[in-house]
C-alpha cells in the first residue's frame, strides 16, 4: 500500500522525488526504487489492457455503440469506432544513437507512441515507445494493429468497423484517412471536414495524459 501511494504521488504533477521525502520519510534512492518497482509490477500484470486488444473492447455491441456515438457527432461515416494517431514526446539529447531518436519533422530528439482513442475517452490500444525517426505508418505495421482489427472488428453480418487516422496512414478496410487528392471536390472537402471535427478527441486525449502525468 505504501509503495502504491509513493507511485501515485510520484506520478502527480509537478512532483520531484525530493518533494515527497517529508510525507514518506524515506531518502530519494529508496523512493525511486519503490516507485519504479511498483510501476513495473502494475505494467507486468495489467499492461495487456492497453497494449493488446481484448474482448471487452472489441465486443461487437460496444463497437456499434462507439460508432453510433461518433456518427451522432457529425461523422460522415457510421461505422467508425475510434481514431488512431502517433504522438511525439521530446527527450533529452542522448549521448549515443542520436540520429535514431531524432525526428526530422519536429526537429527534436523524441520517442513516439501510437494510440487508438475511443469516444468514451479511454485508450483502446497503445503501442510504443519507438525511436523518434519512425514514421507513423511504420509504427502501424510494427504494432500489428490491423491484424487484430481484421480478426475482431467486424459486425455479425461481416461488415467491417474501422478506425480513422490522418493522411500519414494508408487506406485499408479497417483504416480510413482523409482524401489526399491535389484537387478536392466539394464533397471530398465536406467529408474531410466532418471527420476532422470528430477526430479531435484523440488530440484531447494526448493533452490529458501530458497535463496530468
Amino acid at each position: 500500500m505504501e509503495g502504491l501511494c509513493v507511485l501515485l504521488r510520484r506520478l502527480s504533477y509537478p512532483c520531484r522525488l525530493s518533494d515527497i521525502i517529508p510525507r514518506f520519510g524515506r531518502p530519494v534512492p529508496v523512493l525511486s526504487m519503490v516507485s519504479n518497482q511498483v510501476l513495473d509490477y502494475i505494467y507486468d500484470i495489467h499492461g495487456h489492457r492497453i497494449t493488446q486488444w481484448n474482448h471487452q473492447i472489441l465486443f461487437q455491441p460496444l463497437l456499434q455503440l462507439y460508432s453510433d456515438t461518433i456518427a451522432a457527432q457529425g461523422s460522415a461515416l457510421d461505422n467508425c469506432f475510434g481514431f488512431v494517431d502517433g504522438t511525439v514526446r521530446p527527450i533529452c539529447k542522448p549521448g549515443e544513437h542520436q540520429r535514431v531518436v531524432y525526428n526530422g519533422h519536429k526537429r527534436v530528439h523524441t520517442l513516439k507512441f501510437q494510440c487508438v482513442a475511443l469516444p468514451n475517452g479511454l485508450i483502446g490500444h497503445l503501442y510504443g515507445p519507438v525511436e523518434g525517426r519512425r514514421h507513423d505508418a511504420g509504427m502501424l505495421a510494427d504494432s500489428r494493429l490491423l491484424n487484430d482489427l481484421q480478426a475482431f472488428a467486424n459486425s455479425p453480418f461481416g461488415n467491417p468497423y474501422f478506425i480513422y487516422g490522418d493522411p500519414a496512414y494508408p487506406l485499408r478496410i479497417h483504416l480510413h484517412a482523409p482524401f489526399r487528392n491535389r484537387v478536392l471536390t466539394p464533397q471530398m472537402m465536406d467529408f474531410n471536414q466532418s471527420m476532422s471535427s470528430v477526430r479531435e478527441s484523440v488530440e484531447w486525449l494526448f493533452n490529458d495524459v501530458t497535463n496530468y502525468f
